[in-house]
């Protein structure tokens, strides 16, 4: 690419709590977290790598999810947006993060009651913006956020949700018109013009992945999603993510871009 799209992160240290994090797949067990740990230091390497000037912020033990910084924020070209996480045992996440933003932008809007909305169920193309109606972001939310995107010249639209967590947990765009979309939502209007990598059945948790500039961070151990990306002509990195599937998260979920 001529240009970076992105030049920091914001990532957040995971706490030993981190074992007692939400899930949907208590059959993945429960997360390592000296191997957490580890993962985690190798994805500020990897977001390091793309070019980025990465912020760790301290492990916040009072909150299990806290690494997934994703969820409390959204960072865009213009403004910032504090959100309101749908999970009430993340609320409090936010705070601080008003303060912490201000250090990068001068606008810096919220989401408030009853709004509710996860960063990870915003998925930004170029000027427009796509929001998961999930169980953690609601028609409120969205709409405060639609509200906030057309202030500063982007727009937004909602996209109805199958029983999945976030939107990229079922599709991640890649730049350059490419969508890695899960088969749940394959068949969506919304994403009719967008050139498909079909996320194979067995690999769906690859339908999260993260582009950063010239790369695309790819979870570990899923060889097809790995060749179709490649196949693209993207430059690629793979990372373990092994215990934070077991608690949800996903590539995206790590870290705060812009």
């Amino acid at each position: 690419m001529s240009e970076p799209m992105f030049t920091k992160a914001i990532v957040r240290k995971p706490a030993r709590s981190l074992v007692h994090g939400i899930t949907t797949h208590p059959e993945f067990g429960k997360p390592d977290y000296e191997l957490a740990v580890r993962q985690h230091d190798a994805y500020v390497k990897a977001l390091e790598r793309c070019g980025l000037a990465v912020q760790v912020l301290p492990a916040l033990e009072e909150f299990p999810d806290s690494c997934f910084v994703e969820d409390v924020a959204v960072c865009t070209p213009r403004f910032a947006l504090v959100t309101r996480p749908g999970a009430e045992s993340r609320r409090d996440e936010i705070t601080g993060i008003r303060g912490l933003l201000a250090a990068h932008y001068q606008v810096i809007e919220e989401i408030k009651a009853p709004g509710t909305l996860e960063g990870g169920d915003v998925m930004m193309v170029g000027e427009k913006f796509y929001i998961g109606l999930s169980s953690r972001t609601n028609a409120e939310g969205c709409a405060q956020f639609i509200k906030a995107l057309e202030r500063h010249g982007f727009t937004g639209q909602g996209v109805r949700m199958p029983p999945t967590l976030h939107l990229k947990t079922g599709c991640s765009y890649m730049e350059e018109n490419v969508l890695l979309v899960d088969a749940a939502f394959a068949g969506y209007p919304e994403f009719k013009d967008f050139r498909h990598i079909a996320i194979a059945p067995e690999e769906t948790y690859t339908a999260n992945c993260l582009r950063i500039n010239d790369y695309v961070i790819v979870p570990a151990g899923y060889p097809r999603t790995l060749a179709a990306i490649k196949a693209q002509g993207m430059k690629t990195l793979e990372l373990d993510m092994s215990e934070y599937r077991k608690i949800d998260g996903g590539l995206s979920c790590l870290s705060l871009r812009f």
